[in-house]
């Protein structure tokens, strides 16, 4: 069974404007989670949403920002399970900005899924990822028709 989620993505923005949707905190709750993120190497931090019991998931992710490159990489660990301390998925998000002439193209690659351990959390993920990259990419289009007027 494929273990590892990987998605491209196109963006007609420059990197700087795709970074910031991957490194503050409020822009970040926009597109996935309410979280405390903080872009700082060794840095704790939690995203939460509503529990969801049927995937062994408590509503809460433990990260801690395991490499940052400013404007080209982003990764931390993405840790959940169904509470009181049990962890089902130990995973690590990296994020990839490529430079291209008219834009950026953004690659996630979430890997540590456990094969049939992990099985409805990949399948709820990978999908959830696709979907919350395109929200991304309709704040950046929204975000710059407000700057046009």
């Amino acid at each position: 069974m494929t273990d590892n989620i990987k998605h491209k993505y196109f963006f007609s923005h420059p990197p700087e404007q795709v970074w910031e949707y991957l490194t503050r905190a409020e822009l970040l709750e926009l597109w996935l989670m309410p979280n405390n993120f903080q872009p700082i190497p060794g840095q704790d931090f939690q995203f939460k949403i509503k529990p969801m019991p049927q995937l062994d998931f408590d509503g809460i992710v433990y990260c801690k920002v395991l490499e940052i490159v400013p404007y080209q990489t982003l990764s931390y660990s993405w840790k959940s399970g169904p509470g009181n301390g049990k962890i089902e998925l130990d995973s690590i998000v990296v994020w990839k900005l490529i430079p291209k002439d008219n834009g950026t193209e953004l690659v996630l690659e979430h890997t540590g899924f456990r094969g049939f351990d992990n099985l409805g959390m990949f399948s709820a993920m990978n999908e959830g990822w696709f979907k919350n990259i395109q929200k991304i990419a309709e704040l950046l289009k929204a975000a710059n028709r407000e700057t046009k007027l």
